[in-house]
């Protein structure tokens, strides 16, 4: 029998914060759980909720934070609640400090912890591009400070690993050297649970014909995901078919513009569970994310294991996911004539999408599965 590890997972946002990062955070420590160890998640007190709490049974601390950004880029205070959470940190046994991203200050705290623990740290990456906020001045400024925070890190933490293979090409660009992938992964069961006693039909509640072709996108909404490209191009598809919805799943900076923009072919849905989720996915056709800046889209993998097509661009671990072009469609960007033909191409061809829809299917089954990963994690864990 092996011994149990206790791992304490950093990550600057997570739930009630929705994301990819948190969503693995969260997958990997239900899974590090379920394999006999214990996990503590230490996050950033986004939302202002309980500093210490046990939730879905992981215990979590919520450090506090200014909120940078409307709470996408949170930044330490360091304050008596601080303070008196460190010292929990500090007295708790662990074998080992995973630090996601390496961008915040919230992750240069868990390596710091680590070093003065002396115990084994790994920063994941999960990005293969600089923050944006859409303005030229400040993205350059935010560059600059990414490189320079990257930079303290390397002093606290040596071993780095990327979601996707794709994150090891970016960490190149501040001459990282990743030691592996610990891939973005899926619980393929717990999909075919939450199926199997499915009672919602998305279809049915807006009236979408069952023989309609249903596009969807869940994630975040903001505008490096290509959601302006995606509403222009179903706009023009709809001038040329009426047989062809759009569902969008999610909150964000464009909620508001994506809610003016709603008709009765482009629906938004707003912030879903993921119950709900798989719902929506499961009475879908094709999934669309014709994003900018991707590590490797959890939203692409709950999608292929709800029986979904992959349309998506050439960005993080996209073609790591869909080898070739039978297993799904990746366009080199985000351009709009470029989405809308391969839309189109695909909305046609039927039997394409199918075969996609087995390959990528049995892709997952393979390789991004959460027990995969949380085995790499805990041999890690041992290495000297």
């Amino acid at each position: 029998m092996k011994d149990k590890k206790r791992y304490c997972i950093f990550a600057a946002q997570y739930f009630p914060h929705l994301g990819g990062v948190e969503r693995y955070t969260f997958n990997l420590s239900k899974k590090l759980i379920e394999d006999g160890n214990e996990v503590v998640i230490v996050t950033s007190n986004v939302y202002r909720l309980a500093e210490y709490e046990r939730v879905d049974g992981i215990p979590v601390y919520r450090v506090p934070c200014w909120n940078l950004l409307d709470g996408r880029y949170p930044v330490l205070k360091m304050n008596k609640t601080f303070r008196k959470i460190h010292r929990m940190l500090k007295n708790h046994r662990f074998d080992m400090v995973i630090v996601n991203t390496r961008f915040y200050p919230h992750s240069l705290y868990g390596m710091m912890l680590a070093k003065q623990k002396k115990i084994k740290c790994i920063t994941l990456d999960h990005g293969t591009s600089h923050l944006s906020v859409h303005n030229k001045f400040w993205d350059t400024i935010g560059a600059v400070f990414e490189h320079c925070l990257t930079k303290v890190d390397g002093i606290f933490c040596k071993d780095y690993y990327g979601v996707s293979q794709a994150c090891n090409e970016w960490l190149s660009h501040f001459h990282i050297k990743a030691k592996g992938v610990l891939y973005n992964s899926i619980d393929l069961e717990e999909v075919q649970e939450l199926q199997k006693k499915n009672t919602i039909s998305y279809r049915e509640e807006y009236h979408v014909p069952e023989d309609s072709t249903v596009i969807t996108f869940t994630g975040r909404l903001l505008k490096e995901k290509g959601l302006p490209e995606l509403l222009n191009v179903m706009d023009k598809i709809n001038q040329k078919r009426s047989d062809v919805y759009l569902f969008i799943a999610g909150d964000g900076d464009m909620e508001e513009e994506i809610n003016q923009r709603k008709n009765s072919h482009i629906i938004p849905v707003g912030r879903i569970d993921f119950e709900h989720i798989v719902a929506l996915l499961s009475e879908s056709d094709i999934f669309c994310l014709p994003s900018f800046s991707e590590g490797f889209s959890t939203s692409i993998l709950e999608a292929a294991a709800c029986g979904c097509y992959i349309l998506t661009t050439a960005r993080g671990g996209a073609r790591e996911l869909l080898i070739n072009d039978e297993y799904g469609c990746v366009i080199p960007n985000n351009n709009e004539e470029i989405l809308l033909e391969a839309l189109e191409h695909v909305i046609e061809d039927k039997a394409k999408r199918e075969r996609g829809i087995e390959l990528t299917y049995n892709r997952i089954k393979d390789h991004f599965t959460w027990g995969i990963v949380a085995n790499q994690v805990e041999k890690i864990c041992e290495e000297n």
